[in-house]
C-alpha cells in the first residue's frame, strides 16, 4: 500500500474511532499480549521515560504486517487529551513492528512480535494515559491496550483495611489513601486533582473519580467507608505446564492430538462455603515458559486447555474463565457451557504455556458481573495488590498529568 495513502487512512481511523479510550479485544489468531520489563510481565505503569515492551503471537504465523499508534487520553478515557501528538510524542508513530521470531520446535505455528518503547523513532515526553493501537496493513484495529506513564512528583501513602460496614466486612477490603504535596503549588487540588484505584491491575474493576475528603496542611486525606471498597475476592486458580507433556498437582491429565497437546486440569469446586485458604498465587499474572527450552517466547508451545467446574447449571447467569492472560475479557471464546451429561461447566482454551493463574466470574444477561455471589467467594484475608495512581490538571493546562504512584498488598491488612 502506498504510504501517504497508509497515512492518511490512519488519520481518518483516528477521527472515527478514537474519541474513547476503549481496548478492542484482538482475534482469535492473536494471542498472549503483554506488557513486559526485563522479560517479566508486568501491570502496564510506567515511569516516563522507563524502557518497556508490547509483545503478542499471532497464530498465523506468516508475518504479516503489523504498525501501531499512541494517543494520549484524559484521566478518565473518555476522550483524547486536547494536546496535538507532537506535544506529547518526541517523533512520529504509525511505525511497523519489525522485531519478530518464528516459533521454533513447536507443533503449533506462530509468529512473536516485540515492541520496545521509547524507541528510536519516537519518546513519550509527557505523563498522562496513553492507547497503544496495534493495526493490519489494512489500517484495521487488531488490538488495543492501555497503558499509565507516571512521573514521581507527590508522595503517596496506602493502607489496606476491612471494611468498616457490618454486611461486607468479611468480604471486602477497603483502601485508605494520604497525598503529601510538601512545597510542591497545585491549584485548587480538591478539584483538581483526581485519583484511580487498581485490584491486581484490573481495569474493568477499578474506582476513579475519587476526590480527598478533607486536607491536612500539605496532605490529602481519603478515608471512604465505602467509596473505596472492592471485593475482596479469593486466591487465584493456577495452570502450571511449564513442562508440556508432565502432569503435577493443577494439570490432570496430557494427551498429544493430531496438532496439538491437549491439557486436562483437574475439576474445580466452588470454595465460597469453604474456610479461607491461604495459597500463593501471582494476583491473575501469567509468565511464558517452556522448562526445556532456552528462548520461551518462541520455543513454548500453545496447548488446548480445558477446565472443568463442577457447580450446580446456574441458569441465567454465565460462567467465565478470567485472567490477565486475556485481559479479564468476557467474550464467547472464555465462556464456559454446561454438559447435562457430566453435570459440569467445561471450556477448552488456547493457551501458550508455562505458569498461568485464573479465576472464574459470574455474569449476568447483560454481562454485569456479580462480584458478592463470587463462585470462590470473598473473604478480607485474600491477599491482593493495589495501586493508586494521581492525575492533576492545572487550571490553565490542557492534559491529565499522572504526578504519583502507589503500592500496597493487603497482607497487611488491618482491621
Amino acid at each position: 500500500m502506498n504510504r501517504f495513502i497508509f497515512i492518511i487512512s490512519l488519520l481518518l481511523f483516528h477521527v472515527a474511532f478514537s474519541q474513547k479510550g476503549i481496548e478492542h479485544e484482538p482475534p482469535f489468531n492473536i494471542k498472549t499480549i503483554s506488557f513486559a520489563i526485563n522479560n517479566n510481565n508486568v501491570i502496564p505503569f510506567f515511569r516516563l521515560g522507563e524502557t518497556f515492551e508490547l509483545r503478542f503471537d499471532d497464530l498465523f504465523g506468516d508475518e504479516a504486517d503489523y504498525y501501531y499508534t499512541i494517543t494520549q487520553y484524559n484521566y478518565d478515557w473518555s476522550a483524547p487529551s486536547d494536546l496535538g501528538k507532537v506535544e506529547y510524542l518526541n517523533g512520529m508513530d504509525n511505525q511497523r513492528i519489525i522485531t519478530y521470531e518464528n516459533s521454533f520446535n513447536t507443533l503449533q505455528l506462530f509468529s512473536h512480535y516485540k515492541q520496545v518503547f521509547p524507541n528510536k523513532f519516537n519518546q513519550i515526553t509527557k505523563s498522562g494515559n496513553y492507547l497503544i493501537t496495534v493495526l493490519n496493513d489494512e489500517s484495521e484495529i487488531v488490538f488495543s491496550r492501555r497503558i499509565i506513564i507516571y512521573e514521581e512528583q507527590v508522595a503517596v501513602g496506602l493502607l489496606v483495611r476491612r471494611a468498616r460496614d457490618f454486611e461486607s466486612i468479611d468480604g471486602k477490603q477497603n483502601i485508605e489513601m494520604t497525598i503529601n504535596y510538601g512545597d510542591k503549588t497545585l491549584q485548587n487540588p480538591i478539584q483538581n486533582v483526581k485519583v484511580t484505584l487498581f485490584q491486581n491491575g484490573n481495569w474493568k474493576t477499578s474506582i476513579s473519580n475519587i476526590k480527598p475528603q478533607y486536607t491536612l496542611g500539605s496532605e490529602l486525606i481519603y478515608r471512604y467507608n465505602t467509596e473505596t471498597q472492592f471485593w475482596a475476592g479469593n486466591e487465584t486458580y493456577s495452570i502450571d505446564n511449564k513442562i508440556i507433556r508432565a502432569t503435577n498437582n493443577t494439570v490432570a491429565k496430557v494427551t498429544t492430538g493430531e496438532s496439538i497437546y491437549n491439557t486436562y486440569l483437574y475439576v474445580n469446586t466452588p470454595r465460597k462455603k469453604n474456610p479461607y485458604t491461604y495459597f500463593p498465587d501471582i494476583n491473575g499474572n501469567f509468565f511464558i515458559l517452556n522448562a526445556n527450552a532456552a528462548n520461551p517466547q518462541i520455543e513454548a508451545d500453545y496447548s488446548w486447555v480445558y477446565f472443568a467446574l463442577n457447580t450446580p447449571n446456574l441458569l441465567d447467569k454465565n460462567i467465565y474463565i478470567v485472567g490477565m492472560f486475556n485481559n479479564y475479557t468476557l467474550s464467547d471464546e472464555y465462556k464456559m457451557e454446561f454438559d447435562k451429561k457430566t453435570g459440569l461447566y467445561e471450556k477448552a482454551i488456547l493457551l501458550k504455556q508455562g505458569f498461568t493463574n485464573y479465576q472464574y466470574v459470574i455474569t449476568d444477561k447483560s454481562g454485569s458481573i456479580d462480584y458478592e455471589n463470587a463462585i470462590d467467594g470473598n473473604f478480607y484475608q485474600t491477599e491482593n495488590n493495589y495501586t493508586a495512581i494521581v492525575y492533576y490538571r492545572g487550571n490553565n493546562e490542557r492534559y491529565d498529568r499522572v504526578i504519583g504512584i502507589a503500592n500496597t498488598n493487603s497482607e497487611v491488612i488491618r482491621n
